[in-house]
């Protein structure tokens, strides 16, 4: 497990050693509300050049950017939903994906069909700095 802190226009360092450490799989978002998940995949893209807007998938369930970036959020309808509409097959596809509100059963799941995963705990501890517990154990 790697610990961050960071002010939101630091985020580029983090980003940076993520996309080294990790270039293609599953990333969970994980943190309260307004925690910073979205703001994390808005700062990825941005470092991997893509010219998107990036928006919360809240009740689009998935966002694309580029043929090999995905964006998804649990947070309306949890894991039963996601797996009933088939949206497991799509965690398969190369390139990155960030899940927000992800759990434990789906890196169970993810782990057991092989596919890797990391994990990224957000805390937020100011209007501007946050901590991040990112778990590379699944990769």
């Amino acid at each position: 497990m790697m610990s961050y802190k960071c002010k939101l226009d630091e985020l580029g360092s983090l980003v940076k050693d993520i996309s080294e450490k990790f270039s293609s799989g599953v990333i969970i978002l994980r943190g309260d509300l307004a925690a910073g998940k979205t703001t994390f995949v808005k700062e990825m893209v941005k470092y991997l050049g893509l010219e998107t807007q990036v928006t919360s998938p809240t009740f689009s369930l998935q966002q694309c950017y580029g043929d090999k970036v995905f964006h998804y959020d649990m947070y309306n309808h949890g894991l039963e939903h996601f797996i009933s509409l088939g949206m497991l097959e799509e965690l398969d596809k190369d390139g990155l994906h960030f899940v927000e509100w992800g759990d434990d059963e789906l890196v169970k799941i993810l782990s057991s069909a092989g596919i890797s995963t990391i994990t990224i705990d957000i805390t937020k501890i100011s209007d501007d700095t946050r901590q991040y517990e990112v778990d590379y154990a699944q990769v």
